[in-house]
């Protein structure tokens, strides 16, 4: 038997997805009710739609004047492989992974792109590579927040601000939940569906002028795919961030990021927006501190996430199993609270370590995530109440 008894009190959204994430507090279908449906998305009526998108998005994110932002397709992915294709092998590359995404990004340019000078900087899940290695002579690539890892940079400090390099971050699970120094970075991507909670198959890219000083002086040896292509003759094409995309967008998913800005704005901004997920993860951290059964991914507190919070069991019964004996014991946790019907995909990513992942963005209620953290216990004390019968 639990010791825990179970709780009685549920959290009124159980929605905990690192991606889709919640939607906003109080969202409903009729917050979409003004979108251009049925209109051309180069009309000026869903033109003027997607330079709203634009407008709000460098006014939350508090984006210099000077950087472009355009949305594209083919979500964070999409924005990502944009910049990998069309701004590498000028010189050599920096690649940094600590997790999933990040690795992804080291394949795609070893073997995709077969660039041959490519240092690779990686880490064990929980940890950093070891920033002050970085060449930044070089081009760096590298995730802001680990969102598989629940590792983040604390801070842009580590990059000088006379690089000859350029910066492309990867900082879909970081943007609108952590500050981004767009002064150190040249490329910055994310996608609507993370701290917005908004709807996928979009990507936001965010160029400083040095990004766009090297899309339009240097030519990539392999050929670009249309979706790729952020210049025409030699010139960047305006028009993809003034709302101009490059394919079809849904206008009813613009609508629905509109919303979430306006959201957002309403809030109080960015400061209020990092505030918010910043108090939910507390919420697990302190529950984390005070249950010896359970830890943070990440190493060091000053580089555990925000909004992907990924924790692992460490209870001494479950580490002396092998690793399918704890990634089922991590699963059966998971079925339990899920069975309960009180948080929803909230298992480790499946190239992670077993465990949890706990999305604690802004469209989360601090007050349903304290309602969730003794769910936990019981979830946890039921299931090795039943590996104990089990065994026995």
């Amino acid at each position: 038997m639990a010791k825990t008894a179970k709780p009685d009190i549920r959290p009124q959204n159980t929605h905990f997805s690192s991606g889709p994430c919640s939607k906003r507090p109080g969202w409903s279908l009729d917050a979409l009710s003004g979108a251009a449906l049925g209109r051309s998305h180069r009309a000026k009526v869903g033109k003027a739609k997607l330079k709203q998108a634009i407008d709000l998005t460098r006014e939350i994110l508090q984006v210099p004047a000077d950087y472009r932002i355009g949305i594209v397709p083919a979500s964070d992915t999409g924005a990502v492989e944009m910049a990998l294709w069309s701004l590498l092998g000028e010189r050599g590359v920096d690649m940094l992974a600590w997790e999933s995404f990040g690795a992804g990004w080291v394949t795609d340019v070893v073997k995709q792109l077969k660039l041959k000078d490519v240092r690779r900087l990686e880490a064990g899940y929980g940890e950093l590579p070891d920033l002050s290695t970085v060449d930044f002579d070089r081009d760096v690539v590298f995730t802001w927040n680990g969102t598989t890892s629940g590792v983040r940079v604390p801070n842009a400090d580590f990059i000088p601000a006379d690089r000859k390099g350029l910066t492309i971050c990867d900082a879909t699970s970081a943007a609108f939940a952590q500050e981004l120094d767009f002064a150190k970075l040249d490329v910055v991507t994310f996608s609507w569906q993370k701290v917005l909670g908004g709807e996928g198959a979009h990507g936001v890219i965010i160029l400083s002028p040095r990004a766009v000083e090297r899309l339009v002086t240097y030519t990539p040896a392999w050929p670009l795919p249309k979706i790729f292509r952020m210049t025409s003759g030699g010139k960047l094409t305006e028009g993809i961030f003034q709302g101009e995309t490059i394919n079809t967008p849904s206008m009813l998913c613009v609508e629905d990021y509109i919303d979430a800005l306006v959201w957002a704005k309403g809030l109080g901004g960015l400061k209020a927006l990092i505030a918010r997920a910043d108090a939910n993860a507390k919420v697990i951290h302190d529950f984390v501190a005070a249950n010896d059964w359970i830890a943070n991914l990440a190493v060091k507190a000053e580089t555990a996430s925000n909004t992907s919070v990924c924790l692992k069991i460490v209870d001494k019964d479950i580490t002396a199993l092998d690793d399918d004996g704890q990634a089922n014991f991590a699963k059966g946790l998971v079925g339990l609270l899920e069975k309960e019907g009180v948080a929803f995909d909230v298992g480790h990513y499946r190239d992670a370590p077993s465990g949890l992942r706990i999305w604690a963005g802004a469209t989360i209620e601090a007050s349903d995530m304290q309602k969730l953290m003794p769910w936990l216990s019981w979830a946890f004390e039921t299931q090795k109440a039943q590996l104990s019968q089990a065994a026995a």
